[in-house]
């Protein structure tokens, strides 16, 4: 004979038992609904369902039935070539931590004037007061224009060098 022992266990619940059930309808989805209701959604849209774009930021506009593409608002990907950057992209854990002491101001101004007023005072083009004979572009501006000029975008101080002075500075920085 073939018998079964039903096990009888007791369960305490705070709510009511859905047994796996729940109700999803509630919850307003995209993709919920068969062909014919998509189709219809892409028509003639319930005012309740909101479009879904997955999280894709649009490039444009509609205005009416028309949709009007914005060029500024399309991503422009800038990417550089690097096909003689001899950097690889990797860096060894075995590197030595090098150690620079903090940028101040002494030093910024070292490195934009100094060469300047250097040559100036040897080759005598200073006035008595100190002020330059012949001034440079940067020299002749107001506080309020080298104010505007420094918070620029893209405004880079450090003077460009010859492609020799770069290996240099960079042979000294592997030292």
């Amino acid at each position: 004979m073939f018998s079964t022992k039903i096990a009888s266990c007791r369960k305490f619940s705070t709510c009511t038992v859905d047994y796996g059930k729940r109700n999803f309808r509630k919850f307003l989805l995209h993709n919920r609904g068969p062909q014919n209701h998509k189709e219809r959604q892409k028509t003639n849209p319930l005012p309740d369902m909101l479009p879904y774009d997955y999280g894709v930021r649009s490039t444009g506009y509609m205005e009416g039935d028309k949709f009007v593409e914005v060029p500024e608002l399309i991503p422009e990907i800038i990417v550089p070539d690097l096909t003689d950057c001899d950097l690889k992209p990797y860096v060894s854990y075995r590197v030595s931590t090098i150690d620079q002491p903090e940028w101040t101001a002494r030093d910024l101004f070292n490195a934009v004037y100094r060469s300047k007023i250097e040559n100036d005072f040897n080759t005598g083009k200073l006035n008595a007061d100190g002020s330059a004979v012949e001034p440079s572009a940067e020299e002749k501006l107001t506080a309020e224009e080298a104010r505007i000029k420094a918070r620029q975008t893209g405004c880079d101080i450090y003077i460009p060098k010859s492609k020799g002075e770069q290996e240099e500075m960079f042979d000294d920085y592997l030292k």
